[in-house]
C-alpha cells in the first residue's frame, strides 16, 4: 500500500487522542480478526440480494468489495451500519454481536457516497456534530476536530460551507467526519464515485494514506475495479449477492477462480478449449482456434474428466509479432482486425481464422515503433506461465 508522506505528526498526535489504533502495516496473518460476518441474507420481495455471504476482516486492513450493479454490496454495507436488517445470519465485531444494537449505538462508521454534509454548516461543525450529539466536553470537541482537520489538510477551510469546497475537499471533510467518533470499522459507499477521473485517481491514495494513518479497519464498495485495486489489501468480487472470490488484488487478477471474475477484473482473452493431458508438472490443450496445442507449465486442480474448460491469457501478456515465433505451442495467426491508441499503451484486436478475437496490449514504450497496421498479417503468442485453466 502506501507509504506516509507528511502525515505522521498529525498521526502522532491522533494516537495520543485515542484515534490512531496501530500500524496497518501488518501482514494479514498476523493481524487479530476484527469482523465476523456468518451466513448474512436479505431478501427483498422474492429477490436475494445478500445471500449466505461469509468473511472475515482483520484489524487495520482495508478490504473492498468489488461488484455491478445489484450485485448486493452495497445492501451488504447498509446491514453492518444497522439501515437494514438481515433475514438470516451474524456479525460480530470484537467477538460482539451488533444486530441488536441500534445504528448509533454501534462502533460503526459509514462515509457516503454523496457525502451528505450539512449545507448550513461550515467544516469544523460538520466535523464537530457527531462528538456533540454525544455530548462530549466542548474543549474535547474542539482538540479532535483541529486534529482532524490538520489530518485531512482543511485547517484552513475550517469556516467555510461545503459549498465553497471543491469535490476532493468535501470528501476530505466527509472523511473526517465520519472518523472523528473513532469508529472501530469505517465503511465507505463508493467513496470515489462523485470525483472525475482525474481527481479520483489522486484522492484514492490520499484516502488509503489518511486510513492507514489512523490505523481504522475499512471495509468499502465500489464498483470501479481501479479503484478497489489502488486502495484495497483485499478484494471480494460480489455477483448475485454472493462473494465469488476473495483475494489480494494481485491473486484475483493473476489467478481467476472462474469466466466471471476473470472478466471482471480487467481485460481478458478467454479461449474455449479441451485438456488432453494433466500431470503434476503441465497440462496440454486443444483450442480449435490455435493452430497448436495450448501449454501450460504447471499442473491444475482438476481432474482430467473435467475436460472442457477456458483457457484466460491477459492482453498485456499475449505478444505480437509479424513473424511466427519458434515455439510449438501457444501460438494463432490472425489479421490485425483494429487498433486503439491508449496512450501508454495500444491495444490490438486480431482476428483469427475462425472469427475468434483476441486482444494484444503493446506498451508505447517508443514514440515511432514500426508495428503492424490494420488488416495486416501477424502472429499472437503467450508463454507457458501466462495463461490460466479455468472450468467454471
Amino acid at each position: 500500500m502506501t507509504t506516509s508522506s507528511g502525515l505522521s505528526d498529525e498521526a502522532a498526535r491522533l494516537s495520543r487522542n485515542g484515534l490512531h489504533s496501530h500500524s496497518a502495516a501488518q501482514p494479514n496473518n498476523s493481524r487479530s480478526v476484527l469482523l465476523t460476518i456468518e451466513g448474512l441474507s436479505k431478501t427483498f420481495g422474492h429477490t436475494t440480494v445478500v445471500d449466505d455471504v461469509n468473511l472475515v476482516l482483520h484489524s487495520g486492513e482495508i478490504f473492498a468489495l468489488l461488484g455491478g450493479s445489484g450485485s448486493g454490496k452495497s445492501t451488504l454495507l447498509r446491514i453492518l451500519a444497522g439501515f437494514e436488517q438481515p433475514d438470516s445470519g451474524t456479525f460480530r465485531l470484537d467477538g460482539e454481536d451488533l444486530l441488536g444494537l441500534a445504528p448509533y449505538r454501534r462502533p460503526v462508521n459509514m462515509m457516503f457516497q454523496s457525502y451528505a454534509l450539512f449545507p448550513h454548516m461550515s467544516v469544523e461543525k460538520n466535523i464537530a456534530f457527531g462528538l456533540k450529539q454525544d455530548g462530549l466536553p466542548r474543549a474535547e470537541i474542539a482538540d479532535r476536530v483541529t486534529e482532524l482537520l490538520k489530518l485531512v489538510h482543511m485547517h484552513k477551510y475550517a469556516r467555510r460551507k461545503p459549498e465553497q469546497l471543491s469535490g476532493g475537499q468535501q470528501q476530505r471533510v466527509a472523511l473526517a467526519r465520519s472518523l472523528a467518533k473513532q469508529p472501530r470499522l469505517l465503511l465507505l459507499d463508493e467513496p470515489m464515485g462523485a470525483l472525475d477521473r482525474q481527481l479520483r485517481t489522486r484522492m484514492q491514495l490520499e484516502v488509503v494514506e489518511i486510513i492507514e494513518e489512523v490505523g481504522v479497519t475499512c471495509l468499502m464498495v465500489t464498483h470501479d475495479q481501479e479503484e478497489a485495486m489502488t486502495m484495497a489489501d483485499r478484494i471480494g468480487i460480489m455477483n448475485a449477492g454472493r462473494i465469488a472470490q476473495i483475494g489480494s488484488p494481485v491473486d484475483i487478477y493473476e489467478n481467476p477462480n472462474s469466466r466471471m471474475t476473470a472478466q471482471f477484473i480487467g481485460s481478458v482473452n478467454l479461449l474455449a478449449s479441451t485438456i488432453t493431458e494433466v500431470s503434476a508438472d503441465h497440462v496440454f490443450m486443444d483450442c480449435p482456434s490455435l493452430s497448436t496445442p495450448i501449454y501450460l507449465d504447471h499442473g491444475i486442480a482438476t481432474a482430467l474428466e473435467e475436460r472442457r474448460c477456458y483457457v484466460a491469457v491477459r492482453p498485456e501478456k499475449v505478444e505480437l509479432t509479424r513473424e511466427r515465433p519458434d515455439k510449438q505451442f501457444n501460438v494463432a495467426r490472425g489479421e490485425v482486425f483494429d487498433i486503439a491508441y491508449r496512450g501508454t499503451h495500444s491495444i490490438y484486436y486480431v482476428k483469427l481464422p475462425d472469427g475468434t478475437m483476441v486482444q494484444s496490449h503493446i506498451a508505447n514504450t517508443v514514440r515511432t515503433a514500426d508495428r503492424p497496421t490494420w488488416d495486416e498479417q501477424v502472429f499472437v503468442h503467450w508463454e507457458p506461465a501466462s495463461c490460466v485453466v479455468l472450468t467454471s
